[in-house]
């Protein structure tokens, strides 16, 4: 017998992830809600965007395991909801979510679990925020503490643009409710490291580490986006480093959770910066990242629906450093504007085109009207071409060989993405 696995979201991580269970040998069908057009190339939409139509949904289609790909729904306590009817779940309940949206709250669990993060000062009034960064004029980082879908960080190098970054945040309300309270940290430097752990509530698994580029521009300049490429493995994520790690980090985090009574059984995402003084936290976050997604699923070489499954049940299968194959590189084209206000409506060509080892994940597309089945963009992030090989060189000339096959008027895309690993 085999089971039906219901994923909840609608863009490029939820591709991934449908297409990643329908692999499964124990998965008779994927369902995505509310999905997308793209997605439904690998699975079953179904147009469910409440608590109470996912229920239905999950009654009506006999769902074995509902799996929460966005952080709001997660947030919000759907998973809460859905285990209290006796649904297996793979996503935290919302004290466990709380890390991501709440990045306040964050800071004080990692402080009471001697994690180590950036020094940090919050706020809830922007004339004591700029105070303080008047008073410590160097570089800093300003964060939305709430949910601002990836883009509440503001890195500034000097006082006019950490006074800016606050005004923006809590007197413009460019994140509406999310920035008006903010974090003023310190700016770490160093690489940047991602680190996906699945946990069922003792246990721990994860999955080889990824980076991602979140600028616009190659060579990582202009303004923070959700992502604009991602790759896997990162040769700075040695096995000594995921030691520490799972020691300073990953193993720390499971005790303080069980201290405060949450029984987290989902993705737990580790945004890490590779200081001079050893790894440290840069965020918290209770789901898969995007687009990492994009390229750690295509390098994982086990049944996902199996590990998702038994860690939901709280009996993981699997612990520590989960099987991996070769490399894989994600390169996101956005639309013109992007990651302002973007282009919607515009023909796309290519997506048909196929290669070896490589594929195309849909974030923001749809098809045409009625009778016309022409691909459209439909939001700022677009499509992540994707390609894997035994080398991050080989993955990389296959995705962007990919990747210029698609198409579309403004179109961005970073060339650069995972070039410096061929160095």
């Amino acid at each position: 017998m085999t089971d039906k696995v219901l994923v909840i979201g609608s863009g490029g991580r939820e591709h991934a992830l449908c297409w990643k269970l329908s692999q499964s040998p124990a998965v008779e069908e994927v369902y995505c809600a509310p999905g997308s057009d793209g997605i439904a190339l690998v699975a079953t939409c179904v147009n469910a965007s409440t608590l109470e139509q996912i229920l239905s949904v999950v009654r009506e289609a006999s769902i074995d395991l509902v799996v929460v790909g966005p952080e709001q729904p997660l947030v919000a306590g759907w998973a809460d909801g859905l285990r209290s009817e006796g649904v297996e779940v793979f996503g935290p309940g919302a004290d466990g979510a709380r890390l991501e949206g709440d990045k306040a709250y964050a800071k004080e669990f990692m402080s009471a679990a001697a994690i180590p993060t950036a020094e940090a000062v919050c706020f809830d009034r922007s004339e004591a925020a700029l105070a303080h960064v008047r008073a410590h004029p160097g570089p800093c980082v300003v964060k939305a503490t709430g949910l601002a879908a990836g883009k509440g960080v503001i890195l500034c190098a000097n006082l006019a643009e950490a006074e800016a970054a606050i005004r923006t945040c809590m007197e413009e309300a460019a994140f509406g409710e999310a920035g008006q309270q903010i974090l003023v940290e310190e700016m770490l430097e160093g690489p940047e490291l991602s680190v996906f752990a699945v946990l069922d509530g003792e246990r721990i698994a994860y999955f080889a580490p990824s980076r991602d580029h979140k600028r616009i521009g190659e060579g990582d300049t202009g303004p923070n986006t959700g992502g604009m490429g991602a790759f896997t493995p990162v040769r700075d994520a040695d096995d000594a480093l995921m030691t520490k790690v799972v020691a300073e980090i990953l193993e720390p985090s499971v005790t303080e959770l069980r201290r405060r009574g949450i029984d987290y059984r989902g993705l737990l995402y580790v945004g890490l910066m590779l200081t001079a003084e050893g790894p440290k936290v840069l965020e918290f976050n209770c789901r898969f990242g995007d687009p990492e997604t994009q390229v750690v699923l295509p390098a994982y070489r086990g049944d996902l629906y199996g590990l998702l499954k038994s860690a939901a049940r709280g009996h993981l299968e699997v612990e520590g450093a989960l099987d991996r194959r070769g490399a894989a590189v994600g390169l996101v084209l956005a639309s013109a504007g992007y990651p302002g206000s973007s282009q919607k409506g515009v023909p796309i060509e290519g997506i048909d085109a196929k290669g070896d080892h490589a594929l195309v994940f849909h974030a923001g597309t749809r098809r045409g009207s009625t009778g016309d089945p022409e691909w459209r963009t439909d939001g700022g992030r677009v499509l992540c071409a994707v390609a894997w090989g035994e080398t991050i060189g080989e993955a990389r000339r296959v995705a962007l060989s990919q990747a210029e096959q698609l198409k579309f008027e403004g179109a961005q895309l970073r060339r650069d993405i995972a070039a410096q690993e061929e160095s």
